[in-house]
Formats: C-alpha cells, structure tokens, sequence
C-alpha cells in the first residue's frame, strides 16, 4: 500500500513540529525518518498511524483519503522502543492478542490463529519460545517478538519507531541485518524513524533526512551520503570536516589550496562553507612542491581496519579528521606531533547566505 503525505503541518503551542511537509512512499518500500531529536519524525510517523490528528494537510493510504480515518481502520502495525509486550502473557498470546480482540464477525478460528501465530514465530525464528514470557526472554527476543504481534494483524503498512533503540550495539546490528531480510521476504510498505544514520544507511531503501520540522532531502542510502544536499545533511551523515572557503568564479580557496568548481561559476569573492570527508584526505609527510594544507598529529586511534588521524592545522583552528589503511599508516610511520601536508580529494562547497552572488 503506497503513502502519499500533502501539505502537513503541526504544531505543539508555539513549537512547528512539521512545517509543510509531502512525501510519497510507494507500495512495498522501506523508508528511513532520519533526523536529530526534536526534528519531526516521531510525530509523522504517529500521523501516519492516526495517532495524531495534523494541524492541516492530508494523508492518502493507496489514493485514499485517510486523515481522518480512525487508527483502527488504517490497516497499521507498530513497533516501538519499548518492545510494549504483555509480561503476564506467553509469547504465543502475545502474538494472538491482536486476533482474538477483533470483533467477532472478523475473527478467525483458534485454529487459524494458532496456524498463524506459529508461522509469524518462525518467520521471526524465535517459534521455540512460544511458551516463555516475555521477562524469560532477551532484549532482542522481545523486539522480534514484538515485530511478530504487529504483523499478525496482516497490515497494509508497518510503522517502526527507534525500534532498536534501547538494544546495545551488537544486537541492533544483528537486528537490521535481519529486519532488512524479513522486509525483502514480506514487502509490506514500511516506514521506520531513526536518528542513526548508519542504521538508515544500512536498511532502508530510501532516507527522508528531517531538520526542525521539515525535510532536507529524500534520496537512496547512497544518494544521501555521496550528494547531501545541505551542510546540515552532509554533518548529520557520518563524519565530516568542515573548512571556511572563499568562493570565486567558480574556484573554491581554502588556505592555500584552490579547487575548480562545477557550480557557482557567478559568485564573485563569497564566502562559503567547504565539506570533506576523512577517507576523502590524502595524507603526506613531504609537500612535494603541490600546494598542501600543513598540519600536526595530536591523536592516533589504531583500533579496526582504518586509522584515524585527529590533526591540527594552526593554534586556533578546528581539529581536522582524516582516515588512512594500516598499511598508509605503517608507511608514514606517524607518531604523535608528526607534521604532515593535507590534500583533500573531493570536496563539496556549499556558498554562505546573506550575502550577494
């Protein structure tokens, strides 16, 4: 079942907590809401369920109208933080409730419900726990097991929110790994809020990146980190250096260095904001004559595939973030207060506002 999101706006007193928002998502795609505290997210997504009324604006399920359709006609499931399971029933009853409260017309027979009951406890692996209570079961467990209830219900659409969130970091990782497959194996359309970037880059199909209410860019994974549309996108989604640059006729300045832009080719002497990426800094300890940001090693972190470099350029400039092989590292035979010439490979220049150009 497609979503398509027109013009909601809501506001909590004199908080926007969604300005003008629309966003469509087609049938049988999971999306990632990804955005900071207090960005909007959580209260579209309770929108979306009908848990909250908008302000204006409208939501379709399918070409539909829906805005004021009742939470229970909407056809949704739910997934929450907090796992929200029933301590004094079995997992089994846990997973029927939503079938045995359904008016009598519209439920099914204790043996369909036991036929599916247990099917959803295979599907989420954990059907040998049918008997336990959820207080017998791990973090982990509980959230499957919780994904298990909502479905059971058949929705049309499944609504998620932090639903890894309170797990530690092994157990989220293991449990995107297998949301992601249980999605490719059912389709049902899903939307899922976040303020894990590395979670939304890793299971959603597309990302909608949320800030103070409205959103800063849709795109795939890959769209969103290799072209963030905004400075706030580009700090929001992994890690990142931040450079002040001077913008002219279509040349980016930063310190010494001078880089030949594809845009921007009218601004005349403007300020600008220059974004690299820590993988995207090439690290020397020999100028060799090319122009080359100079800087000292403060701090080494060896742990994992990667070394990263924490440098910094002059007494009064930020640290700058670059990240080398072991076998670079190895090479350079770097030590703390090395002195090394930076080279940035790609850079992203976003021009300053409030100023002609």
């Amino acid at each position: 079942m497609s979503i398509e999101i027109r013009n909601i706006n809501k506001e909590f007193g004199s908080f926007t907590a969604l300005n003008n928002v629309n966003l469509d998502v087609p049938s049988g795609e999971l999306v990632a809401l990804l955005g900071p505290s207090g960005c909007g997210k959580t209260t579209l997504l309770r929108i979306i369920a009908g848990l909250e009324s908008p302000d204006s604006g409208s939501i379709h399920f399918h070409g539909e109208e829906a805005t004021n359709r009742d939470v229970r006609e909407r056809q949704v499931g739910f997934v929450f933080q907090h796992y929200a399971l029933f301590r004094h029933m079995t997992v089994f009853e846990n997973v029927a409730f939503g079938l045995r409260v359904r008016p009598k017309k519209q439920r099914p027979t204790e043996g369909e419900i036991h036929r599916r009951v247990h099917q959803l406890l295979e599907l989420v692996q954990l059907d040998w726990l049918a008997d336990r209570y959820p207080p017998q079961l791990s973090g982990g467990q509980r959230q499957r097991i919780a994904l298990a209830r909502a479905l059971a219900v058949e929705p049309k659409v499944l609504l998620l929110d932090e639903p890894f969130g309170a797990l530690d970091a092994k157990v989220r990782k293991d449990l995107r790994r297998w949301l992601r497959r249980l999605h490719d194996e059912l389709h049902i359309t899903s939307v899922f809020v976040t303020h894990d970037q590395e979670e939304a880059l890793e299971v959603a199909d597309r990302i909608v990146v949320m800030n103070q209410g409205h959103i800063e860019q849709i795109g795939s994974p890959q769209e969103v980190y290799d072209n963030p549309a905004s400075p706030f996108v580009y700090k929001f989604l992994g890690n990142v250096n931040q450079f002040h640059s001077r913008v002219d006729a279509g040349r980016a300045h930063i310190g010494d260095l001078a880089f030949t832009l594809n845009d921007h080719q009218a601004a005349q002497n403007h300020d600008a904001l220059a974004y690299v990426r820590p993988h995207d800094i090439e690290v020397y300890t020999e100028k060799n004559g090319d122009p080359a940001l100079q800087a000292v090693v403060s701090h080494i972190h060896a742990a994992g595939p990667l070394v990263r470099l924490e440098l910094q350029a002059g007494n009064d400039a930020d640290t700058i973030e670059a990240e080398i092989t072991r076998e670079r590292f190895r090479e350079l035979k770097l030590g703390h207060g090395s002195q090394v010439f930076l080279k940035p490979r790609h850079v992203r220049v976003f021009l300053q506002q409030n100023q002609p150009g």
